[in-house]
C-alpha cells in the first residue's frame, strides 16, 4: 500500500477520535473516497485488490467503528442496504434512483424546509431529519425515454408514503426515519 499526504491526514483523523490506525481502516476509508454511498459488499469487493482483504464481517466491523466515530456517515434508503459515505457534519439530503438504486448528495433544501419540525409535542429531543429524493437517476432516464420522474414515483421500489404527506413538500419528497447516529 502506497502512502500519501492523504494517509497521513487519514492516519489523524482516525487518532483524533481514539481510532488505532490500521491497514483495513485506511483501506475503508479509501474505498469510500473512491465510492461514495456503496454499502459493505460494495467496499469489501473494492478491497480484492487491496493487500488489506478483509471478510465482509469485518467490514461491517470497521463501518461501524467508523459510524459511531462520526468518521463516517451511515444512512439506509427505504429496501436497501446500510450505505456510508465521507460526507459528515453537514445538513445535507439525498436522491435515489428508484430504478437502479443510485444515491447522490443533495445539498440542503432552498426555501420552505420540508417537515424537518415535528408537528406537536413528540416527547422526542429531535436530534436529525434525513430527507431522502426519490425519482430517476440521468442514466436511467436516458435509457427509458418512456419513464419520467412521476412515473418512477408510482414505482412499486418506491417507498410508501406517509398517509397525511406535508403539504409543504415538493413534489416527489418523502421523509426517511432518522438514522440512528447520522450527522444533521
Amino acid at each position: 500500500m502506497s502512502h500519501t499526504a492523504s494517509d497521513h491526514d487519514t492516519s489523524e483523523l482516525l487518532r483524533d477520535v481514539g481510532l488505532r490506525v490500521t491497514a483495513g481502516r485506511l483501506a475503508v476509508l479509501d474505498a469510500l473516497e473512491r465510492m461514495p454511498h456503496s454499502d459493505a459488499e460494495t467496499v469489501r469487493q473494492a478491497l480484492t485488490d487491496s493487500p488489506a482483504r478483509l471478510s465482509l464481517q469485518a467490514v461491517h466491523n470497521v463501518l461501524g467503528d467508523l459510524a459511531e466515530a462520526g468518521v463516517l456517515r451511515r444512512i439506509q434508503p427505504a429496501r436497501s442496504a446500510a450505505r456510508y459515505e465521507l460526507r459528515v457534519g453537514d445538513n445535507h439530503h439525498h436522491a435515489v434512483c428508484s430504478s437502479c438504486g443510485a444515491v447522490t448528495d443533495v445539498d440542503c433544501v432552498v426555501g420552505h424546509a420540508p417537515c424537518l419540525t415535528p408537528s406537536g409535542d413528540t416527547g422526542f429531543a429531535i436530534a436529525a431529519a434525513e430527507v431522502t429524493f426519490w425519482g430517476l437517476c440521468a442514466d436511467c432516464t436516458a435509457a427509458s425515454p418512456s419513464s419520467s420522474p412521476a412515473s418512477a414515483a408510482a414505482s412499486p421500489d418506491t417507498p410508501d408514503t406517509p398517509d397525511t404527506p406535508d403539504p409543504a413538500a415538493p413534489a416527489g419528497a418523502a421523509a426517511s426515519t432518522p438514522t440512528e447516529g447520522a450527522a444533521p
